[in-house]
């Protein structure tokens, strides 16, 4: 008979197959009863709550590896005396398998604790040590599916009675609310309390499951209704859509007032914006807004935000008005009360540049973007904007605004259990270190996306992926990767992807020299809206493509629409890609000043693709005017740079531009840094910041010893010892992936 897992082995296994906070005490509990059988460890978390993983605030319910062994285990119970099955019972209501608190609580019910557990003991199925296990998972299920209503009432409320409300009223609370046979307002509002405590400590799936019960044993129905919708908030934010939609249905019961009514429908048009981002949400979240706007002005200004953004992203696949309908009700809705917020003056820039253009709107664009970076934004205020506020900052070409709030965004996710925002601010921060031609930081942030997506069951288009086979020139993956978003997009109406995908599309075949190709996918790239991020960027992609496909002509009006948003914004970004620009469709000396231009400008910034273009865009030029050795310098810099970060397509079109001025192009050898998979640099870079293999594990949601594995082959292929060097020979890496030494 083969034994079971050690413990170290157990906890990692475990750790493998959850995607959520797991109480320490409920997780001992688990691998003590499995025995350390890796089945059981693999299938019993499946059947668990995320309530019941993060805090055992869960009831034991059947069980998807239940059945015979159940039933069987049930035959076991039946014989035992009364007092036995009742302390079985007990300890079946209890998670965390304190055995001083089943013993306070068995003393309340009058048991006398050694006579009553001696049968359970004898018969193997009770294991009273130094922790309170049943011989298998099944038979704490088995006990408590089998007994009567009123005896599981009886020992929850002598739990509530035994646990001490200063040290755990969480569970005193729960264990009150399970006791509880009908609506008991005092109850109620105990798990309302318990509630806020466990958001506060960013325990979003225990606050969710808290609230759930309060609302079933609110007696009045108004306070029902309301405590009803609370629960669906988070259990939305929580990532349990359809449990949510269910508590608003619940709600909608009521009685519900004008205001509560509005929150409802605000809700709806939140869920439906979470689980699709598609064209569903941005009317309900329009008719939420309106709602509001009589009520609180306040409410009624964020809900149109949150509806003008889902409008945006639904571009031009909306139905109905479209973001044009709620950028123009936006303006029309009541001034924001002093003091003016970040949140009220994104509302108007973005209002702006969709009604009437970029540069009126940048003033205050600027303005907000500022007011997100220096204002003291809580986290549930950052969690709910800060990816608006990425965007606004990315339509402003300002990087530093859009690297440090997206990199708040995601320690926010990460710090409050959000893993149904954490995808999407990963995939921001993907687009930062791809602008950086940080490619290997790039490639282990998507891994990371992958994980969540695949831990949570959530769904999101495959968008991060594509921006990094695109700009590395993988053609075959990124070629499918289109179909497929193209798909996903169009699916789900998401217009702002469908511009993302033609803008890659543009960028992929600029760098492999498809530059028809890429014409026709900037074209369609750019037709989105003023406010759509990536038309924003495919301008100069389509200067380019025109320019290289000798139809200038083309380029004309792209130019003109590029420089007036540079002009407006003034980075050095933006300044610098207008420089490039409008270089191209120049001659003499004045194209040679425009592309010094912007590899000064450029040269000042993070922005090392960017640059590494410019190198590229120069040489070109400088060979097609038959300056060969001034050519080889740009076109040098321009392979050493792209070669270094990964960017394989625009490598390639420099070493073909070097070998046109007659020079011979060795192959770089490849850096140790590109050795490493995705995931390998994201172990790596994330041992580097000092976290423990048990920390990075619950990061990526993989198990400790799968993190052990990944950084023996890391400290192989980098050839260290040790984890105190990692962070010197990552930095000196980063160094030439970025082109900062050659």
């Amino acid at each position: 008979m083969l034994a079971g897992l050690a413990d170290a082995d157990a906890r990692a296994l475990l750790a493998s197959v959850l995607a959520g906070r797991l109480d320490e005490r409920v997780r001992d509990r688990i691998i003590a009863e499995s025995g350390g059988n890796p089945l059981a460890l693999l299938e019993l978390p499946r059947g668990l709550t995320a309530a019941e993983l993060a805090g055992g605030f869960g009831v034991a319910g059947p069980r998807p590896v239940a059945g015979l062994l159940e039933d069987s285990f049930r035959r076991r119970i039946a014989p035992f005396p009364a007092a036995t099955r009742l302390l079985l019972l007990l300890a079946a209501a209890e998670p965390t398998g304190d055995p001083a608190l089943l013993w306070r609580a068995a003393g309340t019910l009058g048991l006398s604790a050694e006579d009553a557990a001696a049968p359970a003991e004898a018969g193997g199925l009770l294991n009273l040590a130094d922790r309170v296990t049943f011989r298998h998972p099944l038979v704490r299920t088995a006990v408590y599916q089998a007994a009567a209503a009123a005896d599981r009432r009886r020992v929850h409320r002598a739990l509530a009675q035994a646990t001490d409300p200063g040290t755990d009223p969480d569970r005193r609370a729960w264990h009150r609310a399970q006791a509880a046979a009908g609506p008991d307002e005092g109850v109620a509002a105990e798990l309302e309390r318990s509630a806020g405590r466990a958001q506060a400590r960013g325990g979003l799936a225990a606050a969710a499951a808290f609230l759930e019960r309060a609302a079933t044993l609110t007696p009045e129905p108004s306070a029902r209704a309301a405590r009803a919708l609370a629960a669906a908030q988070a259990k939305y934010q929580a990532g349990a859509f359809d449990v949510a939609l269910g508590l608003a249905t619940t709600a909608d019961s009521g009685p519900l007032n004008e205001f509560q009514r509005a929150w409802a429908a605000l809700l709806r048009g939140q869920i439906a914006f979470a689980s699709s981002h598609g064209s569903d949400a941005p009317p309900l979240l329009l008719k939420a807004a309106r709602q509001f706007q009589p009520l609180d002005a306040r409410l009624a200004r964020e809900t149109y935000l949150e509806a003008l953004f889902a409008g945006m992203f639904a571009g031009r696949l909306a139905l109905g008005g479209g973001v044009l309908e709620v950028a123009q009700a936006a303006r029309a809705a009541p001034r924001p009360p002093r003091p003016v917020r970040a949140p009220d003056l994104l509302l108007d820039g973005m209002a702006l540049v969709i009604t009437e253009g970029y540069p009126a709107a940048v003033p205050m664009l600027k303005q907000a973007v500022s007011a997100f970076r220096t204002a003291n934004v809580t986290g549930e205020e950052g969690l709910r904007w800060f990816w608006q506020a990425c965007h606004g900052a990315g339509l402003l070409w300002d990087y530093g605004s859009w690297d440090l709030l997206s990199a708040r965004r995601v320690e926010l996710a990460r710090d409050a259990g959000a893993l149904t925002a954490l995808p999407l601010a990963l995939s921001t921060r993907v687009g930062v270190h791809l602008f950086a031609g940080e490619f290997a930081v790039a490639a282990s942030l998507v891994a990371e996306v992958e994980s969540v997506t695949e831990a949570t069951g959530s769904s999101i288009a495959p968008y991060a992926a594509l921006g990094v086979a695109a700009l590395q020139g993988r053609e075959a993956e990124a070629f499918e990767l289109i179909e497929v978003g193209t798909k996903d997009a169009e699916r789900r109406g998401e217009g702002e992807g469908l511009s993302f995908v033609q803008w890659a599309t543009a960028v992929l075949c600029n760098g492999l020299g498809r530059y028809a190709d890429a014409l026709a996918a900037a074209q369609q790239a750019t037709e989105g809206s003023p406010a759509d991020l990536f038309a924003h960027w495919a301008v100069a992609e389509l200067i380019e493509a025109a320019a290289r496909s000798g139809v200038p002509e083309l380029a004309a009006g792209a130019l003109q629409r590029l420089s007036a948003t540079a002009r407006a914004s003034e980075t050095d970004w933006a300044l610098g890609v207008e420089a490039r620009s409008r270089a191209l469709v120049s001659d003499g000396e004045n194209a040679e000043a425009l592309y010094r231009e912007a590899v000064h400008r450029l040269g000042r910034t993070r922005l090392r693709w960017e640059l590494a273009r410019v190198h590229l865009l120069y040489g070109e030029w400088l060979r097609r005017e038959n300056r060969r050795i001034d050519a080889r310098e740009q076109l040098r810099t321009a392979y050493q740079m792209l070669a270094g970060m990964g960017a394989g397509g625009f490598a390639e079109r420099a070493a073909r531009e070097l070998r046109a001025t007659g020079e011979r192009v060795r192959k770089r050898s490849t850096e140790t840094t590109a050795r490493l998979t995705a995931r390998e640099t994201q172990i790596a870079r994330l041992a580097a910041d000092g976290l423990s293999n048990h920390e990075i594990a619950a990061q990526l949601f993989m198990s400790p010893r799968t993190v052990e594995y990944h950084l023996h082959k890391v400290f192989t292929k980098l050839a260290i010892t040790s984890r105190n060097q990692l962070h010197g020979v990552l930095a000196g890496h980063r160094s030439e992936e970025t082109g900062q030494t050659l």
